[in-house]
């Protein structure tokens, strides 16, 4: 039996996806997690898991190295390819599963085109594949609060700490609170987490399963400025330079974007299937479907995730920050409306999806300055979601390890506030 080639036609029919959306790359990321739901290919949450590598965003030299090390983690047969914009995406999957066919019977068209970055590599390796949609939180394999990426070790940037076999760090030494030395171990989350910020990198200093120092990586910038799209924010953007916007277009756009983060919420607490159903949501509004159609099922999304007991078990008390003190760090929106724990926020998402309903075809032109954008109000000067980047060291020292993915999660700063070219632009003066 030709092993070789019927692991490269199995993998080929039904590929893995690791989706790596950089910063800049959100309409991408969308696109092509619309497209494996519409193709039935699963996405893979580590390397170890996956066939293909779809890089989705521009280009940022930057991240790299952490690409090549997502791509070495990846057992052959194995192929890369890269969207860099959401037109391209169709073509860069298409041309990944012709990279993973067997030689003899791949097609001539399977080399994929020069924008699509394509590479194959593969030998007589297997791999084991682990699938689940369950119904509840907390029961996905993980222990609700678990790191679903894998990933975080593997950004390129060790910190200076020695490493073991396997590539993890070796812990050093430190005083804890008590005064007793404790082993120390720099841990790096980021870039590449399933269910997390594109790109953004949060490195964790711990004493065993305590958080005790937190530093956040400046966002890395894509080599063309005017490649990065700032996608949540860009109704906003259009109406600050002058262009007639709707309402309903942005209000539209801003409770596709509540969904989207309880996409990652809920996927990180362990409830996978909703993470789907918050996802599907999210794409038929982005796609226009008219308000009849999808509240009854917004109605009772809302009502089903803001009811359960067991996520609001699974996330009270975590990430505790009062509205005052959101306020004074400079964060509107969601976050300090909430003024409180990781279940006040994520009810607070659910809360501005039910208000935001009615107003999903509203004509009338939209004011930058009563509207908000997502993550608060909007400003090129100050984007809403670098006050929550820089908020998340106070929320993450002290915490377990455990809860540092769910306090991410119910934040969700969009690193592509920081590098699209509106930003970047005002910036620049």
């Amino acid at each position: 039996m030709d092993l070789t080639g019927l692991t490269l036609r199995v993998a080929a029919a039904r590929p893995h996806v690791l989706l790596a959306a950089v910063p800049g790359g959100a309409a991408v990321r969308l696109a092509a997690e619309r497209l494996l739901r519409a193709r039935d290919w699963p996405q893979a949450s580590t390397p170890a898991q996956a066939d293909l590598l779809l890089v989705a965003g521009p280009d940022l030299p930057e991240l790299r190295t952490p690409l090549e090390r997502l791509w070495r983690d990846m057992p052959a047969p194995r192929a890369r390819v890269h969207a860099r914009t959401a037109d391209e995406v169709e073509d860069a999957l298409n041309a990944g599963r012709g990279l993973l066919g067997p030689p003899a019977v791949r097609p001539a068209s399977a080399a994929p085109p020069a924008d699509a970055g394509g590479h194959r590599e593969g030998d007589h390796g297997a791999r084991e594949r682990h699938e689940g949609d369950d119904q509840t939180p907390g029961h996905d394999g993980h222990d609700g609060h678990g790191d679903h990426g894998g990933h975080g070790g593997h950004d390129g940037h060790g910190g200076g700490q020695t490493e073991m076999p396997g590539g993890l760090p070796m812990a050093g030494q430190g005083a804890d609170r008590d005064g007793l030395t404790l082993d120390q171990l720099h841990l790096p989350l980021g870039p590449f987490l399933a269910d997390w910020p594109a790109g953004l990198t949060v490195r964790l200093v711990l004493q065993g399963d305590v958080v005790q120092r937190v530093d956040v990586d400046e966002p890395a910038r894509p080599i063309d400025d005017a490649a990065a799209e700032a996608f949540w924010v860009h109704p906003w953007l259009r109406a600050a330079s002058g262009e007639p916007v709707p309402v309903g277009e942005a209000v539209r756009r801003r409770a596709a974007a509540h969904l989207d983060s309880l996409g990652r919420l809920l996927a990180v607490a362990g409830w996978p299937a909703e993470a789907v159903r918050a996802r599907r949501l999210r794409d038929d509004l982005l796609y226009g479907a008219p308000r009849a159609a999808v509240a009854p099922r917004l109605e009772r999304f809302t009502r089903r995730v803001g009811g359960s007991r067991t996520l609001a078990w699974l996330t009270r008390g975590i990430g505790v920050v009062t509205a005052q003190k959101a306020r004074e760090a400079g964060v509107g929106g969601p976050a300090a409306r909430a003024g409180g724990d990781v279940t006040s926020r994520y009810r607070q998402w659910l809360a501005d999806i039910r208000h935001d309903l009615p107003r999903l075809e509203d004509p009338a032109p939209l004011d930058v300055a009563v509207e908000d954008s997502p993550r608060g109000p909007w400003s090129a000067e100050h984007p809403p979601s670098a006050a929550l980047i820089a908020l998340l060291p106070r929320l993450l020292e002290g915490a377990e390890l455990a809860a540092a993915r769910l306090v991410v999660a119910s934040l969700d700063p969009d690193p592509d506030e920081l590098v699209s070219r509106g930003v970047v632009e005002v910036a620049r003066g």
